[in-house]
């Protein structure tokens, strides 16, 4: 729940996507939870007329299971931002790669190896963590991670990280890069072909008279 003064006058309270719990059954098969985080910030523009206020949502949607999305929309009214946001953030889903620290026992906890990602000033760096730490992380990327199924990871961050837009996105990247690398057990089957030279060796060794 937030409470938001608008001209003056008003106060508004709603219930954000960022406050409650969704069900869906897919096909007829599956259960899908999703959560999905807001955030509001005002932003002003100065003119000749004066100032001209519109709002900016930030919205995080993710399922707590390996998938996590980030929608950013600015707009004049906040239901407008919201839905942007909203619709910006499904459409960014991405896949969250899971690893282990230690022995590989049970389900992936935390982050596969040492990730960084970068926005502006702002640059969040995951390191792996051992099961049960939890999330050693600032409120912001904290729930970030948790929407993103990671239990365990410790987090250094550098920068004006006072700028929530860039630090969110910075953690986004980081998460994003967990898959730009490849660990030995994803790498491809390598076969060894003989040099021509050496499968034709025989060949090549066979003197021809010519004619």
């Amino acid at each position: 729940w937030y409470q938001r003064r608008v001209h003056g006058k008003q106060w508004y309270q709603r219930r954000v996507h960022g406050k409650q719990w969704y069900q869906r059954r897919v096909h007829g098969k599956q259960w899908y939870q999703r959560r999905v985080h807001g955030k509001i910030t005002p932003v002003q523009k100065q003119t000749r007329a004066g100032q001209r206020t519109r709002f900016k949502a930030y919205v995080v949607v993710g399922d707590s299971n390996g998938h996590v999305g980030l929608g950013v929309k600015c707009a004049k009214e906040v239901a407008t931002a919201i839905r942007g946001a909203l619709i910006m953030a499904k459409l960014s889903i991405i896949p969250v790669r899971r690893g282990y620290w230690g022995n590989k026992v049970d389900l992936p906890h935390t982050v596969p190896c040492k990730v960084t990602g970068k926005c502006g000033s702002v640059a969040v760096r995951l390191v792996p963590a051992p099961r049960g730490t939890g999330i050693v992380a600032a409120p912001v990327p904290k729930k970030i991670l948790q929407m993103a199924g990671i239990q365990d990871v410790y987090t250094s961050s550098t920068g004006k990280t006072k700028t929530m837009g860039n630090f969110v996105m910075a953690t986004f990247k980081a998460i994003a890069n967990t898959y730009q690398l490849l660990s030995p057990d994803l790498w491809p089957t390598t076969v060894f072909v003989k040099n021509p030279y050496q499968e034709f060796s025989s060949g090549l060794a066979q003197k021809k008279e010519v004619a």
